[in-house]
């Protein structure tokens, strides 16, 4: 909770001013039962009338301070925990994005969007009712049995005895509730994940007529959901009728004793209607005590969370050694006994790699599903980092280089084209945000999208849908290549990113790719593009099998005649 409250730091005079005018408020709520009292002894059992109509006029004048000093404290709260609320949120966010691939195993997406959306609005709840009803309440508590033992001793005991026993039932309440709480959050990360799935593959739900079964999922998720909440609830709102039941009690024993002691003398009519007052404001108080009961527990629950989050150590970071000036001048690769396994499992997903790509190659990478290709890919740029062996960039170690500075030099093109909402324009400068118009249009020229566009009918500014979806197969392909193009890479990475296009528009890409003087490495499906590599590399099962080029693995490997032979048939006469 200290690393959460710690955000409130920038905003101490917004949180200064709100607990100050609650303190106003506070000071008005316990003075005017204590001015109640001289009323009623001084003014109307006395017959003065002058002291009922000074008081009075002293009372309504506090009156209209409170409510100034009320909307002042909301004012205040509410800059406080909303500023709070949106600083929290953006750094949940810059910790996400600093989070590795490793990380993000930790965390699955609909958990993080929970974190960033619903915990830490109800962490913004929670400190705007802090600073005007949660703090104000446990205050007016203990200020009300303070002016009751200043007013009558005797009776004010009775309240002495009551409160203690009111506050450790809470304390334990609030510490049961946190911990269902917890549950219910967990629960809530479940019903978000399920929607998350259900929106992201809506297309393939209706085509094959899923709908049930997935609401099905969706009405298990959200009834664990509700379950949860409601035992958390009825747990809370127990609360409410034990601090009812215990404060009529007393209220009723300070009237049963207050007639004695009005009698026998030991206290004014005016003393047991103040301490009577004091009682119903702390009953007041007190119920609001379930309120903020669920708040509290809510947002401790909330705050280990997103602390959970804030306190992540990512495990892909620069070091002391890495070289910001380090650049990528010809991009030679080499792998030295790579082996890598993914976190926290046994087994090694590449084994002992070792290829040399020269500066300039096209290097092609064949493979069965599984095999390792992809985990290759993310390799070079840093994604992860190696368990063993070493990779290296025209001779320099990747470790030592700034993560920034590396990347920047790198034109990936994942395996899923991956378009944001936004203009075709936007998404091709999101690879370079320096890019300029005649830059952008050389890359679509270069990625064969160019005449495309141009048909558009509002150009480079045409928007996009979510992901795409505006778009074709092949179309968001060849846009993904455009913005790594747009970078002008010294290493260009295609994961199958031209599965979608046609023979005749690959080979046009592949062949204005030689206009830029990069080392690209591209993982493919099709011996028609491998043919054209100047380096093949044949993995199997984590493992190099074989590499050389196309005409040194016919003659030397078995499972790459195989492959040959698979899409060409025994007779096909293909030549790279």
């Amino acid at each position: 909770m200290r690393k959460v409250l710690s955000f409130l730091g920038p905003y101490r005079f917004a949180v200064y001013m709100a607990l100050f005018f609650t303190f106003v408020e506070l000071g008005v709520e316990l003075f005017q039962p204590f001015l109640l009292a001289r009323i009623i002894d001084d003014g109307i059992v006395a017959g003065d009338m002058s002291v009922v109509v000074l008081w009075g006029s002293v009372m309504v004048g506090m009156s209209l301070i409170a409510f100034a000093a009320g909307i002042l404290n909301s004012f205040y709260a509410a800059h406080a925990s909303q500023s709070t609320g949106y600083d929290m949120r953006s750094a949940l966010f810059n910790k996400v994005q600093s989070f590795s691939f490793a990380n993000f195993s930790q965390f699955p997406t609909s958990s993080l969007i929970t974190r960033m959306t619903n915990d830490v609005t109800l962490l913004q709840n929670a400190m705007f009712m802090a600073l005007r009803i949660m703090l104000r309440a446990p205050l007016l508590v203990i200020g009300s049995v303070i002016m009751a033992l200043i007013v009558n001793v005797k009776l004010a005991l009775i309240l002495v005895v009551a409160v203690p026993l009111l506050i450790t039932f809470l304390i334990f309440m609030m510490s049961k509730a946190g911990r269902i709480f917890r549950s219910v959050q967990e629960k809530l990360d479940g019903v978000n994940g399920v929607m998350q799935e259900n929106l992201a593959g809506i297309r393939l739900i209706k085509a094959f007529i899923r709908r049930k079964h997935e609401s099905k999922r969706f009405s298990e998720a959200s009834g664990q959901l509700r379950d949860r909440t409601v035992k958390a609830l009825r747990l809370v709102e127990l609360s409410m009728p034990v601090i009812l039941l215990i404060m009529n009690i007393s209220i009723m024993a300070v009237l049963w004793f207050g007639s004695f002691e009005v009698q026998t003398g030991g206290a004014t009519v005016g003393e047991v209607v103040a301490i009577v007052n004091y009682t119903t404001r702390m009953t007041m108080a007190l119920s609001v005590f379930s309120m903020i009961v669920m708040f509290f527990s809510r947002a401790k629950a909330s705050s280990a969370r997103i602390v959970d989050v804030l306190e992540t150590e990512v495990d892909l970071v620069d070091t002391e050694e890495s070289n910001a000036a380090t650049r990528i001048t010809d991009g030679k690769i080499v792998f030295n006994s790579v082996s890598f396994k993914y976190p926290d499992t046994d087994t090694y997903v590449l084994r002992n790699v070792s290829f040399e790509a020269k500066a300039g190659e096209r290097v092609a990478i064949l493979g069965a599903t599984g095999s390792g290709k992809s985990t290759l890919f993310q390799l070079i740029p840093r994604l992860y980092d190696v368990d063993e062996g070493k990779i290296t960039i025209d001779g320099k170690d990747i470790r030592d280089m700034k993560l920034n500075v590396l990347r920047k030099q790198i034109g990936f093109v994942p395996q899923e084209a991956m378009l944001f909402t936004g203009t075709i324009r936007e998404n091709i400068a999101w690879g370079k945000e320096t890019a300029t118009m005649e830059e952008i249009e050389l890359a679509t020229k270069h990625a064969q999208l160019y005449e495309t566009i141009k048909d558009l009918p509002n150009g480079y500014e045409t928007r996009l849908g979510q992901k795409g979806v505006n778009l074709s197969g092949g179309q968001k392909q060849r846009l993904s290549i455009a913005r790594a193009l747009v970078r002008n890479p010294k290493i260009l990475l295609l994961d199958d990113s031209t599965s979608a296009l046609d023979v005749k528009t690959e080979q046009k890409l592949l062949k204005s790719l030689k206009e830029y003087s990069c080392t690209t490495l591209m993982i493919t499906q099709k011996m028609s593009t491998t043919m054209k590599a100047d380096t093949i590399l044949l993995l199997e099962d984590g493992e190099l099998l074989a590499k050389g080029s196309h005409d040194e693995l016919m003659r030397s490997s078995t499972l790459y005649q195989k492959i040959y032979q698979s899409q060409f048939g025994d007779g096909g006469t293909h030549h790279a």
